[in-house]
């Protein structure tokens, strides 16, 4: 079995769902199940699990770990922007609570072949559901030099996106621009020399946005999250493990619209951030904000 992901902040995602035996919970963004083995624990016996992915693979591993539970399942391919659909297909008007990790899991960034890393040689890829249409390749060899640049700037936040935009089109009229490592190598030869050597690779904004853009993962959230919290039931609650400022601004005004209306109530006026002792044994965790909202 491939290298499992090791969910980030389990026990407060556990505690803060509040839930317990009977309990109808959507794990919007199963993986490889870490975050759901331990909900089920929870809401068994009598409870139910809605396990959604976009990523066929990381439902196969999940359908696996999950198989001493298999009568409180539901597996579903599909994205969580259409939880109403799914929600709706499985006839179920309400549930108790709902769980959005949006990271990326090691299961997916470990694989070369799915081109989300830049220190492994792969296809340039970045599709989480590898039966979407647009992937990584297409974004870098098709978007003109402006678009590029304001892609790598609005969702990589990236200083040197006009010099890295600039290089791509310069390159990639040579050849396509086929691979992970030709992508990273190009990205680091734009950005100045003096640049390079800061304490995360140069490379780490401008994948995170392509990643983002190729998945439409800033497009989608906050539909998701309002959908989410019309199923709720009274007192269900819906927590948001984000990883990046951009995502963590969509969840926080979104939660407050909510509250505004008089759907929520906020649970977590600030973000929750892994303890230090997580932060040690799981860097991956290092970015990681916690948000909670409470149906009223």
């Amino acid at each position: 079995m491939a290298k499992l992901h090791i969910p980030v902040m389990l026990k407060e995602a556990t505690e803060y769902l509040n839930l317990s035996p009977g309990n109808i919970v959507v794990d919007a963004t199963v993986g490889t199940a870490g975050h759901s083995e331990a909900i089920l624990e929870s809401i068994t016996p009598g409870g139910r699990l809605i396990a959604v992915d976009r990523d066929q693979e990381s439902l196969v591993i999940a359908k696996e770990r999950l198989k001493r539970w298999q009568d409180s399942c539901s597996f579903v391919h599909g994205n969580f922007s259409d939880i109403n659909i799914i929600l709706g297909e499985l006839g179920i008007k309400r549930i108790d609570g709902i769980l959005f990790d949006l990271g990326l899991s090691t299961f997916q960034l470990d694989n070369p072949e799915r081109g989300f890393s830049f220190q492994q040689e792969g296809p340039l890829d970045m599709r989480m559901d590898r039966e979407s249409y647009i992937s990584a390749y297409d974004l870098v060899n098709n978007l003109n030099e402006e678009e590029l640049s304001g892609l790598i700037r609005n969702y990589g936040q990236e200083r040197f996106h006009n010099r890295i935009a600039h290089l791509l089109v310069q390159e990639r009229e040579k050849h396509p621009i086929a691979t992970t490592r030709e992508l990273s190598n190009i990205i680091v030869r734009a950005i100045p020399h003096r640049f390079r050597h800061y304490r995360i690779h140069p490379a780490t904004r401008t994948f995170q946005a392509v990643r983002i853009a190729v998945n439409r993962e800033l497009e989608i959230l906050e539909g998701a999250l309002e959908k989410a919290i019309s199923f709720l039931n009274n007192k269900g609650r819906v927590c948001v493990i984000s990883f990046h400022s951009l995502e963590d601004r969509i969840v926080k005004l979104t939660f407050k619209k909510a509250k505004a209306q008089g759907l929520v109530e906020i649970v977590t006026p600030k973000p929750l951030v892994p303890q230090w002792q997580e932060v040690k044994d799981n860097s991956a965790s290092r970015s990681a904000k916690f948000r909670v909202a409470e149906k009223v």
